[in-house]
């Protein structure tokens, strides 16, 4: 066989290092035309180049002998597998195909094809390449192996789990499949399991910096935070700028409250990728928690422009305090579950239920437990007439307390499916015919919006838990209210709405205010001072609504603010904002979190509620006027800026409802310093606290049943959901 020169060699290298790409191609082409049998030698040339990593070269090469060499299916796939490595996944693809004609029974090629449509995610079209390998050579671990992920990523998690079985059949020493196995492991909410098999995995190689941060994972489901950060700083430790290590462990260290390093460590996970799905507004809302806002604006401007080109950069939940435009709601609600919970024909069509006695409604919920969407609905679920609907709660999250034990004798049937998967829960609904599925928990914690996504029930609605659209096709209603959602504001919700006649929000009146006096000598307060309160979570103040607050105690002397402690780090910065406003940090006072009841009886020492925008007071706005304090609020444009509004009418003090920042301010500095005036809608709130729809939770009840028929009659009338208005 004739060798390169070694001459021609060097002077080709000088060649390309010199970009002179015409005088490569012109050596070569001599080269090969010159010596018979000389394409082996240029395609080693090529290998060489690509182990090199100096891939352009590489490439010119290939192409170069492809003038010489027909048929050679290697050519095409060593281009394919450059493309691949330099992330050109597309280019990789063409050239496979091209290799693919050449060879159709090589699966090595299929294989390589489906890889790249998985790194793309086109994952039905690497499904379909790697059943073609699999058809060839079932033997081939990887394939099955490549199955489970595009198996799990499809949602297809029991099938996915099926394929990982068999590639450890095949390779019972495969430590990448047992340590990917636990995906699916971990969407069928087999936790346990999942961390058995990455155990399994890192006893085949200790290193597996993969198995590692999926054993944390389980663990983090497991509410094993500590355990799981062990596991992450293992990860770490193999490779330290491992970003999906360093993120995952911000969100442990954020279930323990422990802020600051939650967000040193998803600084640090960002800086090393800044596209981790998700990441951005993880870090952004722990920023919030503690009051970092110094860059407020310009995050903003990032989220922003980030939405506008559909990044996957912030949960719904996390983007509600930011932003009161509808529009953008409707956006991150889109972008999000078009990504993790598109539609899933999984279970095929529902069947036509026939008309029952009693109509069905499921209550999907995380929050049957001690939570404020519980302490809010309580009554309700008592009051349903048990006559014309039969109620079953289908429990996400396992509980034990107070609120659990009410719960359960308040449904026909309380079923705890935790356990279980989605598309279990799905199929279960289905098995008992459910009606209405209604979603309370909407994107908040622990919610299983996926369940929805296979079509759980005929008619399927969103409702309280999650203020704002889910921007899904497959949920048909959302439960809200004339002041929530104006006519001209439809546009911003995939579902159509129901109106109920006075607010969405159900109220319980059996919830206690106990008899503890609480004294202002007790709680630190002067015992004169005017005390402004506000007990939102504290991610939800903005620079704005507390700026507007700094003023608003500037102009009335002897005032104080009084908030919610949800963190240390957040007091030292809230009054350090205030000092830089020109107020006195002392006159910021905190109150950390007690029972319900208890928190409900200091209300009394408090004089007027300040709410926040653009994300209201919710069942806060409802407690503060159960326990009889007066809550002002400024209007925003989108549903949770809107709902102190809604609350206020219902409760016929429209007065407190503002709509300009100053109109705000102003208010309130009137009723601090006027004290008859704030009287009067004291006693104003007193009066209506029985007698207004606020507190009428069987009004309420006799409302949303009345919507429930209506949605029930459109659906076996086979006519579409449509917006339905209740009447008083």
């Amino acid at each position: 066989m004739a060798t390169m020169n070694p001459q021609i060699q060097l002077t080709t290298q000088q060649a390309f290092l010199n970009g002179d790409l015409d005088h490569v191609s012109l050596i070569l082409n001599q080269f090969l035309q010159e010596e018979a049998n000389s394409t082996g030698i240029v395609f080693g040339l090529g290998i060489t180049y690509a182990k090199a990593n100096k891939f352009t070269e590489s490439i010119f090469i290939f192409n170069i002998l492809q003038a010489y060499v027909k048929n050679d299916e290697r050519i095409f796939y060593n281009i394919g597998l450059i493309y691949a490595l330099q992330g050109k996944h597309e280019l990789a693809i063409e050239n496979y195909q091209l290799a693919i004609k050449i060879k159709p029974n090589d699966s090595e090629i299929f294989i390589n094809i489906a890889s790249s449509y998985i790194d793309i995610k086109n994952y039905p079209l690497a499904l379909d390449s790697l059943d073609k390998a699999i058809q060839l050579r079932p033997e081939i671990t990887e394939a099955w192996s490549n199955k489970g992920i595009a198996l799990n990523h499809l949602g297809l998690y029991q099938e996915s789990l099926e394929a990982y079985n068999e590639a450890i059949k095949l390779s019972p020493t495969n430590y990448e499949a047992w340590g990917n196995k636990s995906a699916p492991l971990m969407k069928l909410n087999l936790f346990k399991d999942a961390l058995e098999a990455c155990e399994t995995a890192l006893l085949l190689k200790p290193n597996y910096v993969e198995g590692w941060t999926n054993k944390g994972a389980a663990l983090h489901k497991l509410d094993r935070y500590e355990e799981a950060i062990t596991c992450y700083d293992r990860a770490l430790f193999y490779k330290p700028d491992y970003f999906l290590a360093l993120s995952n462990k911000g969100d442990s260290l954020n279930k323990l409250n422990r802020l600051e390093e939650a967000i040193t460590c998803c600084d640090m996970a960002l800086n090393i990728n800044p596209n981790i799905d998700w990441a951005y507004g993880d870090l952004l809302h722990m920023k919030r928690k503690v009051f970092f806002t110094q860059n407020f604006k310009e995050e903003l401007k990032i989220l922003q422009d980030g939405l506008s080109s559909c990044k996957n950069l912030i949960a719904p939940f996390e983007f509600l305090s930011w932003s009161d435009d509808p529009s953008l709601q409707k956006k991150v609600s889109e972008i999000f579950v078009r990504a993790k919970y598109p539609f899933i024909d999984r279970l095929g069509s529902l069947k036509k239920y026939l008309p029952k006695d009693k109509i069905r409604i499921g209550y999907f919920s995380a929050d049957f437990k001690n939570h404020p969407v519980a302490f809010l609905i309580a009554e309700l679920f008592e009051l349903h007439d048990k006559s014309r609907f039969e109620t079953y709660a289908l429990s996400l999250v396992r509980a034990d307390d107070e609120m659990r034990g009410r719960l359960l004798g308040a449904f026909d049937h309380f079923m705890d499916v935790a356990s279980q998967s989605d598309i279990e829960i799905a199929k279960l609904a289905r098995e008992l015919e459910i009606d209405i599925a209604i979603d309370l928990s909407g994107f908040t914690a622990d919610s299983r919006t996926a369940i929805f996504s296979y079509r759980a029930a005929p008619i399927q609605v969103n409702w309280l838990g999650y203020p704002g659209t889910l921007g899904a096709d497959y949920m048909d209603y959302i439960i809200a209210d004339g002041t929530l959602i104006p006519p001209q504001s439809q546009q911003f919700f995939s579902e159509k709405i129901v109106y109920l006649p006075n607010t969405y929000q159900p109220n319980d009146r059996k919830r206690l205010v106990s008899e503890r006096q609480f004294t202002r000598q007790e709680l630190g307060f002067p015992e004169n001072a005017f005390v402004f309160c506000c007990f939102n979570n504290n991610f939800k103040i903005t620079p704005a609504t507390f700026s507007s607050w700094m003023r608003i105690l500037k102009a009335v002397e002897g005032s104080v603010l009084w908030l919610l402690q949800d963190n240390p780090w957040v007091v030292k910065n809230l009054k350090q904002e205030a000092v830089n406003c020109g107020v006195d940090e002392g006159r910021l006072f905190f109150a950390k979190r007690v029972v319900l009841s208890e928190h409900l009886a200091r209300h009394r020492q408090a004089d007027l509620f300040l709410d926040t925008l653009p994300y209201n007071a919710h069942t806060t706005t409802s407690d503060a006027l159960w326990a009889g304090v007066p809550v002002l609020t400024l209007i925003g444009q989108s549903f949770p800026g809107r709902v102190a509004a809604s609350l206020l009418n219902a409760i016929g003090l429209p007065e407190l409802v503002t709509t300009t920042e100053q109109e705000y301010e102003e208010l309130a500095i009137q009723l601090a310093s006027n004290p008859q005036k704030l009287l009067d809608i004291k006693n104003k709130l007193a009066e209506k606290r029985l007698s207004a729809p606020l507190f009428d939770t069987p009004l309420f009840t006799k409302n949303l049943e009345a919507a429930y028929i209506k949605m029930y009659e459109r659906y076996q009338a086979d006519l579409e959901p449509e917006h339905i208005s209740i009447l008083n």
